[in-house]
């Protein structure tokens, strides 16, 4: 009798596949037909759920934003709270490290893809909100909120690429090490403790 697969389980196997395609293969790979034998199913049961590719990649761009949803949603509230969402949005882990390879697959191709360019600024507002929670939640004041937000936001996108890219150096001796990465998001949460606003200033 052959097995009944869960329709939520066999979406996050047909997500997954299609991550291992794009990461190996790249975009132009990408269809129904691959990705169900990367999945280990026969293409029929994609197509309905997945007719085009790109109802393929926004489900793989998706299940990067659930990923991270899930992971947030389950840090406890606290003193580093703060910090641990932060280092969420980095490639620390293998796990991490190739949800972030199919953010800036899927981020590039959305520049010029009609279909994925509202998953991308989805994603991209999601990660701003978490980074200006941050900010609030460090008591950072009320005007210089919104650009303390957009600094955080760029060291985090910046950190995160440059992670991902750091392996390509092969004379990095330190190229597995990524503690100077929660250091700098360290240093930074220190900064925005420190740093005095505006009003604060005038005499």
């Amino acid at each position: 009798m052959p097995r009944v697969i869960d329709p939520d389980e066999r979406n996050r196997q047909v997500a997954e596949a299609a991550w291992r395609v794009l990461v190996r293969d790249g975009i132009p790979a990408l269809s129904v037909r691959k990705v169900a034998a990367e999945a280990g199913l026969p293409p029929s049961s994609l197509r309905y759920t997945f007719p085009t590719q790109a109802s393929l990649r926004i489900r793989a761009y998706d299940m990067v934003v659930e990923r991270l949803a899930d992971r947030v949603a389950a840090i406890a509230p606290g003193d580093d709270w703060a910090r641990a969402v932060l280092l969420e949005l980095l490639p620390l882990d293998e796990s991490r490290r190739l949800e972030m390879e199919i953010t800036v697959v899927l981020g590039t191709a959305a520049m010029t893809d009609d279909d994925l360019r509202p998953t991308h600024h989805r994603v991209h507002r999601i990660i701003r909100d978490l980074c200006e929670r941050v900010v609030r939640v460090r008591g950072v004041a009320p005007e210089e909120i919104r650009v303390e937000t957009q600094r955080l936001h760029a060291l985090v996108d910046g950190l995160a690429l440059h992670m991902i890219r750091q392996s390509e150096d092969e004379n990095d001796e330190n190229d597995e090490d990524t503690d100077w990465a929660a250091r700098v998001v360290d240093a930074h949460l220190a900064n925005l403790e420190r740093a005095p606003s505006p009003q604060a200033l005038r005499p």
